[in-house]
């Protein structure tokens, strides 16, 4: 069976070179404005999912709180392990599969790191990977594209050259999913060196209220942008959702 798309990429040198200028003002920006809503006692526990390098992590953890990343990527966890503390940690682990039960105050996903995988199972599986960290009245916080604004907003092509090396980027869309390929060229390459082919499904706050309810979670408030501005179908550019575990 063909290895999914994500393990290849997500640990590849061009990933992270690719994505490395990420607009860290809004996201920075997008972390102080979710506290400031949740008001997590200072000592809460939580735990970033598909923390990546762990940026996000880290600033959690200078705010006061004790935190645990967790990704896919060997490559991210081993430069992410280099900032670990008594109250920030680190794990390479496949959220798909069972992590700490019964533990964590707070659960985030942040910037579209979900709808990766090939079925609704291995969706929901995630899910209740997450609703099953969380205490009973835990919260967790998944921040999604937006469907209808995506589609929109989406540019079919798109070009960058880092550090000597071309990324020519296609983007397409279909019922279901969204899709970028990207391929990859150096100085002592005419023809593409890598190509790797993104895909993100198209998830509805419909279809996560229905998943985030299969595993005892309900939701309790949506957001549209970072700034926590009400949610519009139609003109908001991201879908923030806060759920509660019940219990």
């Amino acid at each position: 069976m063909q290895q999914a798309w994500f393990k290849d990429w997500f640990n590849s040198h061009y990933y992270h070179l690719l994505y490395q200028h990420r607009d860290e003002e809004e996201a920075n920006g997008f972390i102080q404005q979710l506290i400031a809503y949740l008001h997590p006692k200072l000592g809460a526990t939580m735990l970033d999912v598909a923390c990546g390098k762990g940026r996000h992590s880290k600033a959690l953890a200078e705010m006061g709180y004790d935190v645990t990343g967790i990704d896919l990527s060997e490559e991210s966890i081993c430069e992410a392990k280099l900032d670990e503390s008594d109250v920030l940690h680190f794990y390479q682990h496949d959220m798909r599969l069972p992590f700490w039960i019964n533990y964590y105050d707070f659960a985030f996903n942040f910037f579209t790191s979900f709808g990766y995988f090939r079925t609704r199972r291995e969706h929901d599986n995630a899910f209740r990977t997450i609703a099953q960290s969380l205490k009973p009245g835990g919260v967790f916080v998944i921040d999604y594209l937006n469907i209808a604004y995506a589609e929109n907003a989406q540019e079919s092509l798109a070009t960058h050259h880092i550090e000597d090396i071309h990324f020519h980027i296609s983007k397409w869309n279909d019922e279901n999913h969204f899709f970028k390929q990207i391929q990859i060229t150096d100085a002592t390459n005419i023809e593409p060196k890598n190509l790797y082919t993104e895909r993100v499904a198209k998830f509805s706050l419909k279809d996560f209220t229905e998943m985030l309810e299969h595993q005892q979670m309900t939701v309790q408030a949506v957001f549209g942008n970072y700034s926590l501005e009400t949610y519009n179908e139609q003109e908001s550019p991201r879908l923030i959702i806060v759920a509660k575990k019940i219990g």
